[in-house]
């Protein structure tokens, strides 16, 4: 019994080995079955509509405001200086025609009384000469000449000597004159003290410089264009009008900007060897608001300009995240969910904006998203139009965002 014991005892270890072995399995093959192979997914894309619309360029470009009249303020007499204007300090604003700093005047009266002695001597003489031409005339009647008396007779030249000496003191009377008005340094325009260099009690000479002063009523910016802008502005000239809007904003307080609106005015007509830009100038009606009462834009001060453009009719706007690299765009095609690469020649283009002409399909949408490798012809979800980004902002729209000046990009044709 225990020999038959010792030999079934392998035999049942292993048919239960292979029995489970068996079992697991069938349980394995069982699981293979029922379970169900998933469906391949559609890979997801944002999308927005292309349609045709009116574009209008914008171009940005930086300059720092400087003042359309400045000056040395000089006198023309030597003197001392005897008082100096309230308003004549440092950022002090004054008015055409205010005495700005008085010198001491004793002199200049003293030699505008001399003149004027000097000319009632030179009159009382030539009433004199007058009065013996004519009895010298007389006399030579009386003594029976019959012929014409000479120069001499008539006092021809003693007449023009006191004409002469009565004209030289008119002319020393209004030099005296006009010295006695130069005490006072009297304002040429509405303006702004830059800088104070006398004070009372200080002797100056012609040429001598009292202070730096700047005119109030206009300010200027003078601002770079690149040579690619130029054919989308109609700039001041012979072609143009004869001045073209612009918007200046504040760059000292990016998170309150202030505008002010002014006009490109002119252009100074070369383009700078160095960089091939051209300058414009754009001018600003009372920049410190004193006759508006608006914010003040002083000068020295930087800022970003936003000049009008032409307007690009009938153009895409696409966003510029959309390109695929500088020159392609993905497409669906909205009849068949089909995707579609495109190359594009951009019309315009900005930091957030890219304008097309020609190459694109109306009606059919923009990939915004991305999307990973994948074929023309291949098929793709759109996603609906809540879960899609929304459209690029228009360019009245998009001026606020844009921290650069707009650039075209190279190879675009110029516009019509």
């Amino acid at each position: 019994m225990k020999i038959l014991l010792r030999l079934l005892l392998p035999i049942l270890v292993i048919a239960a080995g292979y029995g489970v072995m068996k079992w697991l399995g069938a349980g394995k093959e069982e699981g293979t079955t029922r379970r169900e192979r998933p469906a391949r997914r559609l890979p997801q894309v944002e999308v927005i509509e292309l349609h045709r619309a009116d574009f209008a360029v914008t171009v940005r470009s930086q300059g720092v405001v400087r003042a359309h009249n400045s000056a040395s303020l000089t006198p023309r007499v030597s003197g001392r200086v005897l008082q100096v204007h309230e308003q004549f300090e440092e950022g002090a604003f004054f008015r055409e025609g205010d005495v700005l700093v008085k010198l001491d005047a004793a002199d200049f009266e003293a030699a505008l009384a001399g003149a004027e002695a000097r000319l009632a001597r030179a009159e009382a003489t030539l009433a004199q000469e007058v009065a013996r031409a004519e009895q010298a005339l007389l006399d030579w009647r009386d003594l029976g000449y019959t012929e014409e008396p000479g120069d001499l007779v008539r006092r021809i030249p003693q007449l023009k000597e006191a004409e002469a000496n009565v004209k030289a003191a008119n002319a020393d009377l209004v030099q005296a004159r006009r010295d006695l008005e130069r005490a006072n340094v009297i304002a040429p325009y509405d303006g702004c003290v830059r800088e104070r260099l006398v004070g009372p009690g200080q002797s100056v000479n012609p040429g001598t410089t009292l202070g730096r002063i700047f005119s109030t009523d206009l300010a200027e910016v003078r601002l770079p264009l690149a040579a690619e802008d130029l054919p989308f502005l109609d700039l001041p000239g012979e072609a143009g009008p004869g001045s073209l809007p612009v918007t200046l904003t504040d760059t000292l307080d990016p998170d309150h900007p202030r505008r002010w609106q002014g006009a490109i005015i002119r252009t100074e007509g070369v383009l700078d060897e160095s960089s091939r830009e051209l300058f414009v100038i754009a001018r600003i009606k009372d920049p410190y608001g004193l006759e508006s009462g608006a914010p003040p834009l002083r000068v020295g001060q930087p800022v970003t300009a936003t000049i009008s453009g032409r307007v690009l009719e009938n153009v895409f706007l696409l966003p510029r995240s959309s390109l695929r690299n500088p020159t392609e765009v993905v497409v669906v095609n909205p009849e068949n969910s089909t995707i579609e690469r495109k190359e594009i020649i951009p019309e315009w283009s900005n930091a957030s904006q890219v304008v097309v002409r020609d190459g694109l399909p109306e009606g059919w949408l923009l990939v915004t998203s991305s999307l990973p490798l994948a074929a023309n012809g291949s098929t793709v979800e759109v996603l609906k139009d809540d879960a899609a980004p929304p459209a690029a902002k228009g360019p009245d729209e998009a001026r606020g965002d844009e921290p650069t000046r707009p650039r075209r990009r190279p190879g675009r044709r110029p516009a019509g």
